[in-house]
């Protein structure tokens, strides 16, 4: 199969196509922007792989995607590049707006065009993958069931906003046009190349260091937690087999709160690097909340699960 991935060098994307070249024989074009959070080094190709191939272009560039359709000619699309930090949100929406909302319009109308062009059987074989968040769903309170497939949406952020407004424009684009999408909503992933903005690294580098450790709130809010790889491994399985208009919820079972899992951290690096001025959860300050800060996120992937016979391998700790 011939893959053009969106993102291939950000957190998620790159861990998907680490996948795609260590265990299939499928062909990649790499399309990122290359921004602060991207790296090539996650790839962990050693610079050059022969059925990899990075373009650095911007998604909401449509020239560029028309011509990476119409030079690599993907049997499939994997929308992973997207703006995603719900910090930087609050403080430049602009940026979120053009990348996920104009950036997902630009590569449907450019999938449109293209599939239009193929073969009966290239039409039928092809498919948009549109990878999102469990974000657009809202918050939960205590004792509320799991997010799941028919959950409506109700983005409470900028960031879980812009993604909404990417799956409505996917699902209509299956709708109106008859583009074969399949959409899939994750809950928060961690492993390995995940920039230092985030939860569970900031938390690491700054414990190690002897930093603060800043925790919004009280610490209670709850997040679903779901290793990369076992994410990469449901991604790859949806796009092989996954029926065109469907959407699965894709998560790992692991609820933690926010301050349980910064604990956690602390009491694997005291094992592992322990300091001289004790233990690590010292570190630990309480700061003003994030504004709009929801509460709790957690996903049912009894779908997903079954239809792909998959469950996520690693446990959170």
């Amino acid at each position: 199969m011939r893959l053009l991935i969106t993102g291939g060098c950000g957190f998620i994307g790159s861990a998907v196509v680490r996948h795609v070249l260590k265990s299939t024989q499928h062909q990649v074009l790499n399309y990122d922007k290359m921004t602060y959070a991207a790296s090539e080094l996650a790839l962990e190709t050693g610079g050059h792989h022969p059925r990899h191939k990075l373009v650095v272009a911007d998604i909401t560039d449509a020239a560029a995607v028309r011509q990476a359709f119409d030079e690599f000619q993907p049997e499939a699309v994997m929308h992973l590049a997207a703006e995603s930090h719900v910090d930087r949100s609050i403080d430049g929406p602009a940026d979120f707006v053009s990348t996920n909302v104009v950036g997902t319009f630009t590569l449907l109308a450019a999938a449109r065009n293209y599939v239009a062009g193929l073969s009966a059987e290239g039409r039928a074989k092809f498919r948009f993958h549109h990878i999102s968040t469990d974000e657009v769903f809202g918050a939960l309170e205590t004792g509320e069931p799991a997010f799941h497939e028919a959950t409506a949406y109700d983005p409470r952020s900028p960031y879980s906003a812009t993604k909404a407004a990417s799956d409505h424009l996917v699902r209509a684009w299956y709708h109106t046009y008859g583009l074969p999408v399949i959409v899939s909503n994750t809950t928060n992933n961690y492993g390995p190349w995940q920039f230092p903005e985030k939860l569970i690294p900031l938390m690491i580098i700054s414990a190690i260091e002897e930093k603060p450790l800043p925790v919004y709130g009280d610490g209670t809010n709850i997040r679903d937690w779901l290793f990369v790889e076992d994410h990469a491994k449901a991604l790859m399985k949806l796009v092989e087999t996954a029926q065109p208009g469907k959407t699965y919820c894709i998560g790992a079972r692991q609820p933690r709160n926010n301050l349980d899992v910064v604990k956690a951290i602390c009491r694997i690096l005291d094992r592992k690097l322990p300091s001289p001025d004790g233990a690590r959860e010292r570190l630990i300050v309480f700061v003003r909340d994030r504004p709009g800060h929801d509460f709790r996120y957690e996903i049912d992937p009894s779908n997903a699960e079954s239809y792909l016979n998959w469950t996520a391998e690693h446990d959170f700790e």
